[in-house]
């Protein structure tokens, strides 16, 4: 049975938590490939918010397995955190699954990671601070700890006293900070950590094999977005892994060829958090309504997030980068209240037009977006529940979109609730 991969498109906060989930009552084994806990994805339930960054969206059904995968890096105080806070809310998370190949994240990683960001000043990459970059870099690097590394506390201890003594001789010449000492780390990791964690550990390569050779649906749920990624992205404003669907074989262990849908989710506005380049920006007052209307803060870090009209330069290339399938648009609701709404189809610099972002990044500092401007609805669409309760501007707004783009538009999200969304035929 063929994969699905949901993947997003811009710069992450599209809403693929919420896609997830619907997609995941037709699942049996959600998939996280990639990424660790700077990804929040916010679901809504009968009026309950759930805030996960870690466990896969799929938890909230009874009958998913929820995986994560080889790809992710992992906290696992924070992943404890998170299953605790789900099990308080009546969330079995008995079937959760944790790769004994993904990576751990470490209390030098924090460290490092919010220093070398304050070292950066002006220049900084706007990361969560969380430890991710770092992880991956030692996982790049060889001198990674994995979770199955808690299992066995003799090679936990070999391996961390080796990094350790290099990662305290950076914090002592570089940053003037005191060395973290083994034993308290050991007794966190080794102590109080694996003893519960060590129900979770499981050969998920093994597992998603045999649940495609027994004709199971499998989802694979990427973290971040297409322009996040490390190799695609807007660079050095990247994330520190490979969220585009190429990434789902990587951190899932599994080949290309189980990949059948690859489903791209973009905000029918764009977000970005952080800093980069960003075209069409937005840093007036409509920007502001944006933001408030959509409550465009961070799910993790509650920072304000950057708004600008919907880029569809930025989507052909992501049709490009991940073989879209489809596209589900999330937050059309937002633009409920404008009586005219822009789509970005062009960049113009230096007297170039680009129908696809410019492959030099300084060339991209400088573009000037080209608009087409497009009529509102000015209807409240929070009830609309299939394409005939749509008004017509919204429905010529899709449209235009996935001429744009090149690629149908199979889903519109109409609001944060489980049944806030239309679905257009096939």
């Amino acid at each position: 049975m063929p994969a699905t991969v949901v993947v997003g498109t811009q710069w992450g906060d599209e809403g693929k938590g919420k896609l997830t989930d619907l997609l995941a009552r037709e699942m049996e084994m959600v998939i996280r490939y990639q990424g660790g806990h700077n990804a929040g994805h916010t679901l809504v339930v009968d009026g309950e918010t759930f805030a996960l960054q870690l466990v896969p969206s799929g938890i909230l059904y009874p009958h998913i397995t929820p995986v994560i995968g080889n790809g992710v890096v992992v906290d696992p105080t924070v992943l404890l955190k998170e299953v605790d806070a789900l099990e308080a809310s009546g969330v079995n998370t008995s079937k959760l699954k944790v790769s004994g190949n993904a990576h751990l994240i470490m209390p030098y990683h924090h460290e490092l990671d919010q220093l070398a960001e304050r070292r950066l000043g002006k220049n900084k990459l706007g990361t969560t601070k969380r430890g991710i970059g770092p992880a991956y870099a030692d996982k790049s690097s060889r001198v990674g700890l994995r979770v199955q590394d808690l299992l066995d506390a003799k090679i936990f201890r070999q391996k961390l006293e080796v990094v350790l003594k290099e990662k305290n001789q950076i914090l002592a010449k570089v940053y003037n900070r005191l060395p973290l000492d083994m034993e308290d780390i050991c007794a966190r990791y080794l102590d109080d950590l694996a003893p519960r964690i060590a129900p979770m550990v499981a050969d998920t390569v093994g597992m998603v094999h045999e649940a495609l050779e027994n004709g199971s649906n499998v989802l694979l749920e990427g973290a971040q977005a297409t322009f996040l990624d490390l190799d695609h992205g807007t660079y050095p404003f990247v994330t520190s892994s490979n969220p585009v669907a190429g990434g789902a074989c990587t951190g899932a262990g599994i080949g290309p060829r189980y990949l059948d849908r690859v489903i791209g989710i973009a905000k029918a506005y764009v977000t970005r958090v952080g800093s980069g380049p960003f075209p069409t920006e937005l840093t007036d007052e409509i920007g502001d309504a944006l933001v408030d209307i959509g409550h465009e803060y961070g799910t993790n870090s509650g920072r304000r997030r950057r708004p600008g009209w919907f880029d569809a330069v930025m989507m052909r290339q992501a049709v490009r980068l991940n073989s879209l399938s489809e596209v589900a648009i999330t937050k059309l609701d937002v633009l409920d209240t404008f009586d005219k709404v822009k789509v970005c189809v062009a960049y113009e610099a230096n007297g170039e037009r680009f129908t696809h972002p410019p492959y030099h990044q300084s060339v991209l500092h400088q573009v000037t977006p080209i608009y087409e401007e497009l009529p509102g609805w000015q209807t409240d669409l929070s009830e609309c529940r299939s394409v005939d309760d749509l008004p017509v501007a919204a429905r010529e707004y899709i449209g235009f979109l996935a001429e744009q783009i090149g690629v149908p538009v199979r889903l519109v999200g109409v609001g944060p609730g489980r049944d806030q969304f239309v679905t257009f035929a096939s």
